[in-house]
């Protein structure tokens, strides 16, 4: 990705504060490598049974604190009739959000929610989400309503432009003919009830994509980045994002708090610490891979026995991760394009950015 010089302007940063909700300390002393204050929350939440649940920015909503990802689920390597044990157990134990994506395994991870959320009432069980690649209007429309199908659903509560990673998806986006035309009419027509972005390169991306926005008059209800102990030292999205996702009241959805299994490599940190620390920031939820009865049940210990962790137990980790974080070593989906599924699939945007071929030069 070409990165290019961007400075966003960001207002000052007040507390907030509101039952149930979680909002970064803003007093906070523990700091990044590269000093800035690493927001934390104020709240862990409301305990039921043994799961939190958090506010969902200014929706009203409240979801379970971890998420259940949806890329796992459609792994080739675990069968169709265990993923839909999962995903009941998962929502039996009181995981309510439900991440997932147009894009993951080639659609069979929806097809797998799908059918286990048509069984026995699930789907009203659960806050359903899911993401599109498309930056044009049309294919926007196409694979939303190819969502729509395979999660057998004609609703879901929370669509999010999916992969915003270079400079030019929020232009695209929003532009004239634009995937935002797309969600804003399924929105009227029932089709979505929120509306977010995911990304994972930059945290620039991210602040742009805000701006650009906020040009439109549009409000995001939700916003998904990469939040972990290797995310504190560099190119920071708790640092640098967090505290205006907050300021706006957008719904802060972690994702990546293990890297997909990288950052373990580092042998710096345990799953739980990840789990633990990306609880301890203002995040309405923590997205994670379940793919085992074990890995749920881990999720389930962090949650049930959280309290928010004290400087001295975050400054442990931040120590710990500090030196090996630097590089981007262990943040793959920064510094590589392992990640960008969008990368590897251009055709998935949907052809040339709106007005492209109109405004082209033609010859000399």
């Amino acid at each position: 990705m070409q990165r290019r010089e961007f400075v966003a302007g960001m207002g000052a940063i007040g507390l907030l504060a509101a039952s149930g909700n979680t909002f970064p300390d803003m007093t906070a002393q523990n700091t990044s490598a590269h000093g800035g204050a690493i927001p934390r929350a104020t709240s862990a939440g409301t305990l039921k049974g043994d799961m939190l649940y958090r506010e969902l920015g200014s929706t009203g909503q409240q979801i379970s604190a971890i998420g259940m990802g949806g890329y796992h689920i459609g792994k080739p390597s675990l069968s169709e009739a265990d993923s839909i044990r999962l995903i009941h157990a998962t929502i039996d134990h009181g995981i309510t959000f439900m991440d997932n994506s147009w894009d993951y395994n080639g659609g069979e991870s929806e097809i797998r929610m799908g059918k286990a959320l048509a069984q026995s009432g699930y789907r009203s069980k659960v806050f359903l989400m899911t993401k599109i690649d498309g930056r044009t209007k049309q294919a926007a429309e196409q694979q939303l309503n190819e969502s729509l199908k395979r999660l057998q659903t004609d609703r879901v509560d929370l669509i999010q432009h999916h992969e915003i990673i270079r400079f030019d998806d929020p232009d695209r986006i929003f532009a004239e003919g634009g995937a935002h035309e797309a969600v804003l009419e399924a929105k009227k027509a029932g089709k979505v009830r929120f509306i977010g972005f995911t990304g994972h390169k930059d945290p620039h991306v991210h602040l742009y994509m805000l701006e650009v926005a906020a040009r439109h008059g549009f409000h995001f209800d939700s916003a998904q980045m990469p939040l972990n102990v290797m995310d504190a030292h560099f190119r920071s999205f708790a640092q640098l994002v967090v505290p205006e996702l907050v300021r706006q009241k957008i719904g802060v959805l972690g994702m990546k708090s293990m890297g997909d299994g990288v950052i373990l490599k580092s042998k710096t940190v345990t799953p739980v610490e990840c789990l633990q620390y990306a609880l301890n920031l203002p995040t309405s939820v923590v997205i994670t891979g379940i793919d085992s009865d074990q890995v749920l049940n881990q999720a389930f210990d962090v949650t049930k026995n959280f309290k928010l962790m004290n400087e001295q137990q975050v400054a442990a980790i931040l120590n710990k991760t500090r030196e090996v974080a630097l590089s981007g070593k262990y943040e793959l989906f920064k510094t590589s394009a392992i990640f960008d599924s969008t990368a590897q699939h251009p055709d998935w945007l949907g052809g040339p950015a709106p007005g492209a071929q109109q405004l082209a030069p033609q010859g000399m």
